[in-house]
Protein backbone atom coordinates (compact mmCIF):
# COMPACT_ATOMS: atom_id res chain seq x y z
CA UNK A 1 0.00 0.00 0.00
CA UNK A 2 1.29 3.31 -0.40
CA UNK A 3 1.65 5.86 1.85
CA UNK A 4 -0.03 9.34 1.30
CA UNK A 5 3.05 10.97 2.70
CA UNK A 6 4.86 9.49 -0.17
CA UNK A 7 2.61 10.90 -2.54
CA UNK A 8 2.48 14.85 -0.64
CA UNK A 9 6.30 14.34 -0.62
CA UNK A 10 5.91 14.88 -4.94
CA UNK A 11 6.48 18.20 -5.81
CA UNK A 12 3.75 18.51 -8.45
CA UNK A 13 1.18 17.18 -5.57
CA UNK A 14 2.57 19.21 -2.45
CA UNK A 15 -0.77 21.72 -2.57
CA UNK A 16 -3.27 19.01 -2.43
CA UNK A 17 -6.03 18.55 -0.05
CA UNK A 18 -5.69 15.74 2.92
CA UNK A 19 -8.78 13.83 0.63
CA UNK A 20 -7.18 14.21 -2.38
CA UNK A 21 -3.88 12.90 -1.70
CA UNK A 22 -5.61 10.14 0.16
CA UNK A 23 -7.57 9.55 -3.03
CA UNK A 24 -4.30 8.83 -4.83
CA UNK A 25 -2.69 6.68 -2.66
CA UNK A 26 -5.67 4.57 -2.19
CA UNK A 27 -5.37 4.56 -6.43
CA UNK A 28 -1.55 4.03 -6.61
CA UNK A 29 0.72 1.14 -6.48
CA UNK A 30 4.62 0.00 -5.46
CA UNK A 31 6.64 -1.74 -8.01
CA UNK A 32 9.46 -3.10 -7.43
CA UNK A 33 12.02 -3.54 -10.51
CA UNK A 34 15.14 -5.47 -10.94
CA UNK A 35 18.09 -4.27 -12.77
CA UNK A 36 17.86 -4.78 -16.52
CA UNK A 37 13.53 -4.81 -16.37
CA UNK A 38 11.34 -2.83 -18.29
CA UNK A 39 8.87 -0.68 -16.36
CA UNK A 40 7.14 0.27 -20.21
CA UNK A 41 8.46 -0.06 -23.99
CA UNK A 42 8.62 2.76 -26.52
CA UNK A 43 5.04 2.66 -28.14
CA UNK A 44 3.07 0.89 -25.21
CA UNK A 45 -0.27 2.44 -24.64
CA UNK A 46 0.07 4.32 -21.08
CA UNK A 47 -2.36 4.52 -18.10
CA UNK A 48 -0.37 5.42 -15.40
CA UNK A 49 2.66 7.79 -14.38
CA UNK A 50 5.47 7.10 -12.19
CA UNK A 51 7.27 8.44 -8.97
CA UNK A 52 10.81 6.92 -8.09
CA UNK A 53 10.84 5.59 -4.84
CA UNK A 54 14.71 4.49 -4.91
CA UNK A 55 17.27 3.16 -7.07
CA UNK A 56 17.60 5.01 -10.77
CA UNK A 57 15.67 4.33 -14.33
CA UNK A 58 16.67 5.48 -18.17
CA UNK A 59 14.52 6.43 -20.27
CA UNK A 60 16.03 5.44 -23.27
CA UNK A 61 15.44 5.82 -27.18
CA UNK A 62 16.52 3.50 -29.69
CA UNK A 63 17.50 3.22 -33.49
CA UNK A 64 16.69 1.27 -36.26
CA UNK A 65 20.06 -0.58 -35.94
CA UNK A 66 19.84 -1.01 -32.48
CA UNK A 67 21.70 2.04 -30.90
CA UNK A 68 20.09 3.29 -27.77
CA UNK A 69 20.09 6.89 -26.71
CA UNK A 70 19.66 8.01 -23.06
CA UNK A 71 17.72 10.94 -23.06
CA UNK A 72 16.90 11.61 -18.84
CA UNK A 73 17.79 9.60 -16.05
CA UNK A 74 14.77 9.46 -12.99
CA UNK A 75 16.14 9.21 -9.52
CA UNK A 76 14.84 9.29 -5.98
CA UNK A 77 12.08 11.59 -6.39
CA UNK A 78 11.71 12.35 -9.67
CA UNK A 79 8.59 12.06 -11.52
CA UNK A 80 8.09 10.70 -15.22
CA UNK A 81 5.71 9.46 -17.73
CA UNK A 82 2.92 12.19 -17.65
CA UNK A 83 2.89 13.21 -21.46
CA UNK A 84 0.13 10.50 -22.23
CA UNK A 85 -1.73 11.98 -19.35
CA UNK A 86 -2.05 15.41 -21.09
CA UNK A 87 -1.19 14.30 -25.09
CA UNK A 88 -3.34 10.81 -25.32
CA UNK A 89 -0.28 9.39 -27.24
CA UNK A 90 1.73 6.27 -26.96
CA UNK A 91 5.05 5.95 -24.77
CA UNK A 92 8.07 7.72 -26.34
CA UNK A 93 11.02 5.84 -25.00
CA UNK A 94 11.48 2.90 -23.24
CA UNK A 95 12.00 2.94 -18.98
CA UNK A 96 14.59 0.73 -18.07
CA UNK A 97 15.78 0.29 -14.38
CA UNK A 98 19.62 0.87 -14.33
CA UNK A 99 19.79 -0.99 -10.88
CA UNK A 100 17.48 -2.52 -8.13
CA UNK A 101 14.12 0.30 -7.98
CA UNK A 102 11.01 1.15 -6.89
CA UNK A 103 8.58 3.32 -8.09
CA UNK A 104 5.29 4.49 -7.22
CA UNK A 105 2.76 3.84 -10.33
CA UNK A 106 -0.08 6.35 -10.25
CA UNK A 107 -3.71 6.28 -12.47
CA UNK A 108 -3.99 8.66 -14.90
CA UNK A 109 -7.88 8.69 -13.98
CA UNK A 110 -7.98 9.95 -10.43
CA UNK A 111 -5.76 12.45 -12.05
CA UNK A 112 -7.94 13.34 -15.16
CA UNK A 113 -10.27 14.33 -11.91
CA UNK A 114 -8.16 15.82 -9.98
CA UNK A 115 -7.38 18.62 -13.20
CA UNK A 116 -10.74 18.71 -14.02
CA UNK A 117 -11.87 19.55 -10.33
CA UNK A 118 -9.21 21.71 -9.75
CA UNK A 119 -7.85 23.48 -12.58
CA UNK A 120 -5.57 26.23 -10.49
CA UNK A 121 -3.42 22.90 -9.57
CA UNK A 122 -2.56 22.57 -13.56
CA UNK A 123 0.36 25.74 -12.65
CA UNK A 124 2.07 22.83 -10.89
CA UNK A 125 1.98 20.64 -14.46
CA UNK A 126 3.26 23.59 -16.31
CA UNK A 127 6.17 24.42 -13.96
CA UNK A 128 7.43 20.87 -14.07
CA UNK A 129 7.18 20.63 -18.58
CA UNK A 130 8.66 23.93 -18.36
CA UNK A 131 11.54 22.39 -16.23
CA UNK A 132 11.92 19.70 -18.96
CA UNK A 133 11.78 21.99 -21.85
CA UNK A 134 14.69 23.96 -20.43
CA UNK A 135 16.76 20.60 -19.34
CA UNK A 136 16.30 19.34 -22.95
CA UNK A 137 17.49 23.06 -23.91
CA UNK A 138 20.51 22.46 -22.21
CA UNK A 139 21.05 18.58 -23.50
CA UNK A 140 20.42 20.77 -27.18
CA UNK A 141 23.06 22.90 -26.72
CA UNK A 142 25.86 20.50 -25.42
CA UNK A 143 25.39 18.54 -28.17
CA UNK A 144 25.90 21.27 -30.72
CA UNK A 145 28.44 23.44 -28.79
CA UNK A 146 30.35 20.32 -26.78
CA UNK A 147 32.49 17.69 -28.54
CA UNK A 148 32.26 14.18 -27.18
CA UNK A 149 34.75 14.85 -24.44
CA UNK A 150 33.25 18.01 -23.50
CA UNK A 151 29.61 16.07 -22.94
CA UNK A 152 31.88 12.92 -21.00
CA UNK A 153 33.35 15.54 -18.49
CA UNK A 154 29.98 16.89 -18.09
CA UNK A 155 28.17 14.03 -17.64
CA UNK A 156 30.62 12.06 -15.17
CA UNK A 157 30.25 15.93 -13.36
CA UNK A 158 26.62 15.22 -13.28
CA UNK A 159 26.97 11.92 -11.84
CA UNK A 160 29.89 12.67 -8.87
CA UNK A 161 27.67 15.47 -7.43
CA UNK A 162 28.93 17.45 -4.66
CA UNK A 163 31.46 13.93 -4.05
CA UNK A 164 35.04 13.65 -5.24
CA UNK A 165 34.67 9.49 -4.94
CA UNK A 166 31.70 8.12 -6.46
CA UNK A 167 30.95 5.18 -8.36
CA UNK A 168 29.46 4.97 -12.26
CA UNK A 169 26.25 3.53 -11.42
CA UNK A 170 25.59 2.70 -15.23
CA UNK A 171 27.45 0.33 -17.61
CA UNK A 172 29.78 2.01 -20.45
CA UNK A 173 27.30 1.71 -22.96
CA UNK A 174 25.01 2.98 -21.15
CA UNK A 175 27.23 5.94 -20.17
CA UNK A 176 27.67 6.69 -23.70
CA UNK A 177 24.03 6.63 -24.55
CA UNK A 178 23.98 9.50 -21.85
CA UNK A 179 27.10 11.19 -23.37
CA UNK A 180 25.22 10.22 -26.86
CA UNK A 181 28.75 9.21 -28.90
CA UNK A 182 29.73 5.62 -29.38
CA UNK A 183 31.20 3.39 -26.08
CA UNK A 184 34.52 3.83 -27.74
CA UNK A 185 34.63 7.44 -28.06
CA UNK A 186 33.78 7.43 -24.36
CA UNK A 187 36.16 5.04 -23.03
CA UNK A 188 38.92 7.59 -25.49
CA UNK A 189 37.42 10.48 -23.39
CA UNK A 190 37.90 8.97 -20.08
CA UNK A 191 41.11 7.63 -20.50
CA UNK A 192 42.77 11.27 -21.68
CA UNK A 193 41.18 12.29 -18.32
CA UNK A 194 43.45 9.83 -16.33
CA UNK A 195 46.21 10.79 -18.22
CA UNK A 196 46.21 14.33 -17.60
CA UNK A 197 45.37 13.28 -13.95
CA UNK A 198 42.13 14.96 -13.71
CA UNK A 199 40.67 11.57 -12.63
CA UNK A 200 41.63 8.13 -11.01
CA UNK A 201 39.53 5.24 -12.46
CA UNK A 202 39.28 1.86 -10.94
CA UNK A 203 36.35 -0.26 -12.48
CA UNK A 204 33.20 1.51 -12.36
CA UNK A 205 34.94 3.65 -9.36
CA UNK A 206 36.59 7.05 -9.63
CA UNK A 207 38.24 9.74 -7.65
CA UNK A 208 38.07 13.25 -9.02
CA UNK A 209 41.70 14.68 -8.76
CA UNK A 210 41.26 18.20 -10.53
CA UNK A 211 37.35 19.14 -10.87
CA UNK A 212 38.85 22.59 -12.02
CA UNK A 213 40.21 21.05 -15.38
CA UNK A 214 36.87 18.93 -15.59
CA UNK A 215 34.57 21.62 -14.66
CA UNK A 216 36.67 23.64 -17.73
CA UNK A 217 36.27 21.09 -20.14
CA UNK A 218 32.54 20.91 -19.67
CA UNK A 219 31.75 24.05 -20.86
Amino acid sequence: MVDVEQIKAVELFQDLDPATLSDLAAASTQRRLARGDLLFSEDDEPTELFVVVSGRLAMVNRSIDGRESVVALMEEGDLFGEMPLFDGQNRSTDGRALEPSEVIAIPYAPLRRLYAEQPAQLWRVVGLLTARLRNMDGVLADSVFLDVTGRTAKRLLEIAGEADDFSLPVTQEELAGIVGASRERVNKAIASFVRLGWIEQRDRRYHILDRAQLELRSR
